[in-house]
Order: structure tokens, then sequence, then C-alpha cells
């Protein structure tokens, strides 16, 4: 069988891991890269990409996003959330285990894994739970859920209870150089909170969250960690206070990565409006000072990615009354765009910015980073950077389509998604033969 060769004409060409933008051409020959800049001679491809005033990305990693399978295929199917995926220009997606059933057992990780390479989408990493049912009274089997591909494991958006039963599960994982993905938020502290803590929450009538439930839950973390050597990603930080704990534990070298959403790095309390349930997250929004912290932190490499926390929510469940409304927003499609208006609200360099949604993520979650490098999987996309959208349901492939960012104005639109060399995705009709 012959190798199927694609040339990508023309693109500006971007890869924060190697710092390279240039203009130039990729050259694919089956499942790899075979020439960064130029076409090697003699190739002759049997299908080419314009990419003229387009960018060429390696594909970007979300490490936060619900699938809805199993369990809660009325909000979300694996088929259409990760169409959603590549359509934001996302090429890897790491799963949450707070799946129905939870992701506890190995054979629900191998069902998983199955259905997604049946699909030939984009690839999905699961985390397992670190603990059966997510209950957090007694932990999981981290080795089998580990031979059945899981990458890491998490509590979700469940918090941890018993402090000994963490105690020993991160002693069992740093043991076996497992990694241990959870949020800092204390169960008691942030128990009935709906909208972060502050003057805005007190106006509506909404009992809060305070700032403090983060800390104190990082601060019990990071001792734990001086206690068991475990590595520990802290997922969907959302406090200037919380930042300022990281920074710290980063400066002193414990073996700590984290993650930012995509809405608390773009919104702030006051975008809750009159009570608009598409602002119903978790965490919640909190005041602008932080949204600024977060914004510096994920600039300056203190927050080392930036995800989605996709969380396809049915309309019933969504269009309640704001305590009522469950919790979550759509956010796949969206990565890309957030994170090419955090380069321009921060005046960084693409080259830069991008780093929080590609290599610097890749190496967070343990995964070979993509690149745009000979030799290299073929695993990219072509962005519009010019094209301007909002996030309105029409816009939108996901089966969920709730976001509090839709009435903002994003830049940026996935063209095309390749994956080992094979054109995956496209906005438009492909085809041009050389």
């Amino acid at each position: 069988m012959s190798t199927t060769q694609l040339l990508i004409r023309g693109g500006r060409l971007i890869d924060p891991l190697r710092g390279l933008d240039t203009e130039g051409d990729v050259a694919i020959s089956g499942e790899r890269i075979v020439a960064v800049g130029k076409a090697p001679e003699g190739f002759t491809p049997e299908q080419t990409l314009d990419a003229r005033g387009l960018l060429v990305l390696p594909g970007l990693i979300d490490l936060c996003a619900r699938l809805g399978e199993p369990g809660y295929e009325h909000e979300g199917m694996l088929e259409t959330e990760l169409r959603a995926a590549l359509a934001g220009g996302v090429t890897r997606v790491v799963c949450s285990p707070d799946t129905d059933p939870v992701l506890d057992e190995p054979s629900l990780v191998e069902m998983l894994r199955w259905r997604a390479r049946r699909i030939k989408s984009a690839r999905v990493y699961p985390l397992g739970a670190l603990t059966k049912g997510l209950k957090g009274e007694s932990l999981s089997e981290m080795a089998e859920l580990t031979r059945a591909s899981c990458i890491g494991f998490s509590q979700a958006d469940t918090p941890m209870t018993d402090t000994k039963v963490l105690y020993s599960a991160m002693q069992y994982a740093s043991t076996f150089g497992y990694k241990v993905w959870l949020r800092a938020q204390d169960a008691s502290l942030s128990r009935g909170g709906i909208a972060a803590s502050g003057a805005y929450a007190q106006r509506l009538g909404l009992s809060g969250v305070p700032a403090m439930a983060e800390t104190v839950a990082l601060h019990t973390l990071f001792e734990l960690m001086r206690a068991t050597g475990c590595a520990v990603h802290v997922s969907k930080l959302s406090s200037a206070a919380g930042v300022a704990l990281v920074r710290q534990a980063k400066a002193e070298g414990l073996p700590l990565t984290c993650d930012v959403s995509i809405n608390n790095l773009m919104l702030t309390d006051l975008d809750i409006g009159y009570f608009d349930a598409r602002a119903r997250l978790d965490p919640p929004l909190r005041q602008s000072r932080d949204r600024d912290a977060l914004r510096a932190a994920l600039a300056d490499g203190t927050i080392d990615a930036l995800c989605s926390d996709h969380t396809p929510i049915s309309a019933d469940d969504k269009t309640q009354t704001f305590a009522d409304a469950a919790p979550g927003a759509t956010g796949l499609e969206l990565l890309l765009s957030t994170a090419l208006q955090f380069a321009a609200d921060s005046g960084l360099p693409l080259v830069k910015a991008l780093g929080c949604v590609g290599h610097r993520a890749a190496q967070a979650a343990g995964l070979p980073p993509a690149t745009l490098e000979a030799g290299a999987a073929a695993e990219l996309i072509l962005v519009d950077p010019q094209a301007r959208w909002r996030a309105l349901p029409d816009a939108l492939q996901s089966q969920s389509r709730h976001s509090p960012l839709a009435e903002q104005e994003l830049p940026g639109r996935t063209r095309h998604a390749v994956i080992d060399g094979r054109v995956v995705w496209s906005a438009q009709p492909v085809a041009t033969p050389a």
C-alpha cells in the first residue's frame, strides 16, 4: 500500500516547543513530517492544503474535558465532543474520571479508549479515579488502571474529605511514579457555595465560596507533597491567593504543575450579570484581581497550562435559576480562541503564548509534545487568525451549547486538523491535488 503524501503550503509556521515562527511549507509522508520550511526535492503530494494567510501549529492539548461517555450521552456523545475538539484545534483530550460509572475499573477505561480509537478523531487520554467511586474512602487499583492507559489519577471536582486517605493515595502514587491530579477545594469551606464570596455575590444574595477554600486545600496538599514526594497537578486554579502559594511551592522545588480554565482566565464575578446561568461554574468566577493574577501567572509560567474545563450540560439542567442550574460550560471549541485572545491581551508573542495549550500542557500531562519538526508525528492544525466569531449555539459543534463566553467576540478559527498525516477535520471542503 502506497504512503499518502500531504503538502501544507505557504503557512506561518509556529512551534512553541522549538521557538519557531517562520513562513514556509510542511511536507508529510505517511504519519510523519518529512520536511519543515521547504518540501524535499522530488516530493510529490497527493493532496495539498493552501495555508497562505493561516497559522500552522502543532495540535493543542486540553487538560480538562468531559466527553459525555459513559453515562451522560444525553449531554454529550463521544463523537460530537471529539468533533468539537477538532473544531477547536484540540487533537489531544485529557478526560476526567467522573463518568457514570466512574472510571475506576480497567474495563471501563479500555472501552472508552476503544470507542475513541474507532471514531478516529482527537486522541483521548483518560484519568483514572483516585479512589473507588470517587468516594474518598478506599484507593482505586492504580496499577491496573495505568496498564489500561490512564495517565494519572484524579478526584475530578469531588473534594477529598479524609486527609489520611489522600496521604495514603499520594504515598502509593509516589512509590510507583504516578501523578495525582487534584482540585484545590476544601470540602467544608466550599459546601453549599454558589458564587465566589464578595460584594457582588452578597448583592445578588448568592451563598459564597471563599478563596480560602482553595488556599486551605493548597496548604494541606503541599504538606502532603513534602511528606510523600508525590507529583501533583492542580486543576483549575482560581484565585490570586492560590497563585501566590503555587509560586512559592514551585520556588521550593515541589513537583507541581497546574492549569487554569478559560472561564476564570477571561471572566470575573461581574459576568454573572443578572443571574446568567451560563456563568454558573465550578470553580466560580472571582474578582478582577484574581483574573489579573491568573493571567500574569499563565504568562510567566507559574501556571503551566490553559484548559477548557469542557462540561457538557443538558438544556434542562442549565435553563434553571442560577442557584439550581448545573455548574459547567462548553469549552473545547473555545480553547484555541481563548489562547489567541490571551496572547493579544498579554502582549506575548504567539510562539510563547501558545505553549500553554501546547508543549507546556503536554509536559504537565507527561505526554510527548506535538511539534513541527522533520521526523515528528504529523499532528497539526491550520488556523485562520483573522476570523472573528461568537460562541453562540449555532456556531458550536458540541452537543452542549452553553458558554459564558458567548457574548465575547473571539479570534481565530480552525480550518483543518491533521492527525497521523490524515486530514481528520475540515471547516471547508478539502482537496487540491498538487
